[in-house]
């Protein structure tokens, strides 16, 4: 999956036909009509509360297709880091990177799409850390 670009509707429709969902059990679990649904599926974009559902039925957390482009196309800033933490928003580890993103990336350098180096630069993961996953990935 390229997570540069996210069709979610394009995502909900590709599980919904992979699990051979009907739609009237969707209909009855988002208590919808089939124009919503229809609707969802064009979508590039959906409530969070809609998505909250979505993901409840599919038994998938759609929400990871969105943390996965934070990780990879908007990585944390080194630069204007305040020191000042707000008691109100929840503090997150900086870097997670999940199972997904680590095959995602290996699957570029070893297709040749991109070099360790690009990788590097274009996602500003450490060189160390691509490193190690590419000697834990090696047979």
């Amino acid at each position: 999956m390229l997570y540069k670009v996210i069709h979610i509707g394009q995502s909900i429709k590709e599980l919904v036909d992979q699990k051979g969902i009907t739609i009237e059990r969707i209909c009855n679990f988002l208590n919808k009509d089939e124009e919503f649904v229809k609707t969802v599926y064009e979508s590039n974009s959906i409530d969070t509360e809609v998505l909250l559902r979505w993901s409840k039925l599919l038994e998938y957390d759609f929400f990871r297709l969105y943390s996965s482009h934070l990780i990879l196309y908007a990585p944390p800033s080194a630069v204007n880091k305040s020191k000042e933490k707000s008691d109100k928003a929840p503090q997150f580890r900086k870097n997670i990177y999940t199972q997904e993103i680590k095959d995602f990336i290996l699957k570029q350098i070893i297709s040749g799409e991109m070099t360790q180096a690009d990788v590097i630069k274009d996602y500003s993961i450490p060189k160390s850390t691509l490193h190690r996953w590419l000697q834990k990935n090696q047979p």
